[in-house]
Parts: structure tokens; sequence; C-alpha cells
């Protein structure tokens, strides 16, 4: 299998050959999610831009979480608009840790498509090597013809993440201060799923880019991962955890993806939220 990250001299040189992937530019937080004034300013050669709000989740139920999957329709009618054809190369960046990134990475993975990478240290790696940027609509004709799959594999409901402490172990990736229930400023309440051990995503970073696989299966280690050990991720709504599946991938550890997360739990009537840290946690209904 590939690797899931691409230098940007890789990149670059893939570009100057002549035989560039699909790049998508997936620029998205938090407190700035439409990216497009951005990437109209300024982006990689022939980059789409993505958006992560409309194309790489749906809307719907409040009560589904802030950033529910796609369904497969909607997702490949968005992959052709990108230009993908059946077995291109597609490599997705954004301009913060690569986690709106890592979001691109997961579904078009999961829905079939064999090699997705991310561009290691994104748009500000890319700029750090001084390489190029166009400006303006990227708007591929014609139009892409890749057929994607149900997503079905690497993904757990709100049942079963309720489960999962039972027999493997289940990582809230947010900071620790949400974790614990100190401040939730997105959801109805603050606090974490029964059971959770924190793992922030961003301890698999440094200065932007992606530590070594020894250093995130050591980061993994703390949190309680060993050999034969089923592991499940959860953020705030289901973007941040497939960043945890990235680093998973890199350093040969199985995450499985609970895109509900916070934002479909803490709406859900009858679950309860833990708050505070071990050993003094008091659980609470939502």
């Amino acid at each position: 299998m590939p690797s899931p990250l691409i230098s940007p001299t890789e990149l670059a040189d893939l570009i100057r050959n002549g035989t560039p992937p699909r790049i998508l530019d997936v620029r998205w937080r938090l407190d700035q999610p439409e990216g497009r004034p951005a990437y109209l300013d300024g982006h990689l050669p022939g980059a789409v831009y993505v958006d992560l709000d409309h194309e790489l989740a749906r809307q719907g139920d409040p009560r589904d979480g802030r950033h529910p999957l796609p369904s497969r329709e909607q997702l490949q009618a968005a992959a052709r608009r990108w230009g993908i054809h059946q077995g291109d190369t597609v490599v997705a960046y954004d301009d913060v840790h690569s986690v709106a990134a890592a979001r691109a990475w997961w579904v078009l993975s999961r829905s079939g498509i064999a090699d997705v990478r991310v561009l290691d240290g994104g748009l500000r790696g890319w700029l750090a090597e001084r390489l190029p940027l166009d400006t303006g609509d990227v708007l591929p004709r014609p139009a892409g013809d890749v057929v994607l799959d149900e997503i079905t594999e690497g993904v757990a409901d709100i049942d079963g993440v309720e489960e999962w402490p039972d027999h493997g172990l289940l990582l809230d990736v947010r900071g620790p201060d949400r974790y614990r229930g100190d401040s939730e400023p997105h959801d109805p309440i603050g606090g974490h799923i029964p059971g959770a051990v924190n793992l922030p995503t961003t301890v698999h970073l440094t200065a932007g880019k992606f530590r070594t696989p020894e250093e995130i299966r050591a980061e993994f280690a703390t949190a309680g991962v060993s050999e034969g050990v089923s592991v499940a991720a959860y953020c705030g709504s289901g973007i941040a955890a497939t960043h945890t599946a990235l680093a998973g991938a890199l350093a040969g550890i199985e995450v499985v993806v609970y895109p509900g997360s916070w934002s479909q739990w803490s709406r859900s009537r009858g679950r309860l939220a833990a708050v505070g840290s071990a050993p003094s946690l008091d659980v609470v209904p939502v």
C-alpha cells in the first residue's frame, strides 16, 4: 500500500514531470469554515477547492452530529466534479495541521479510492519549500468518472462506541479542557463518553508535520494502545478523529472512527457524559 503522506518536494516533482495527481484544497476550520476566498487568492497548481461542510459531510438532523458522513451518491457526485477518474492518485491538503485534509483522505479511502495521500505539512510546508501557487478557480473539464463504494468498514455508530470500552480502547482526541468538560464552545453539554481516554490528535505532529511512526506508536502506547487492542476514536464532530486514524495508519495501528462524535452523543437523550479526569470523574445524564 502506498504511504498516506506525500512531501511537498515529491508532489512538486510529479507536477513538473507532467504526471500530477488530482489535488484537493480542503481549507476549513471551526472558526472559518469557508475556505474558498483563501483558495482563490492562492492554491497549489491544479488544485480544486473542496467544501468540507457540504461535500465531505451532509446537512441533516442535528441529532446526527455536526458533520455526518455524506451519502455515497453525494460524495461520488462531488468527486466527479473535482475531476477524479478511476485509478487516479488523489492528494489532499489544508492550511491547519492537515485535520481537514485527513477527513478527505479517510472518506475517499474508505469509499474505495486506492491511492489517497495527505500533503505532509500542508500549504505551509509547500510555501516553506518556496514552491509556487496559482490563483483563481480550477474547474476540471471533463468531469471525472470515479465510482465510489458505500462506507461500511472502519466506522462505528453511537451504540458501538458506548460499548467500545468494554472490549477495546476508545480515544477522545479533543483537547484536554473539552475532554474534562471545563469548556464546550460548540455542543450543548461538556465532558466525554464514559470510558474514553484522552489523546489529543495534535500530539502526533511536530512543526505541522507528522512525527515518525515510532514516535506516533509511543504516543498511542501512553493511552493504552497495545497489540491486539481494538481502537476507536471520536472528536467534536468527526473531523479530527480522521486525523487520528491517519496517524494510526502511519504507525500501523487501525483506528475505527465514530463520525457522529461528541456533537451527536451530547444531543442524544439517554446517554451519559463523564466530566473531569480520572480518578475524580462525575457521570451525568445528557
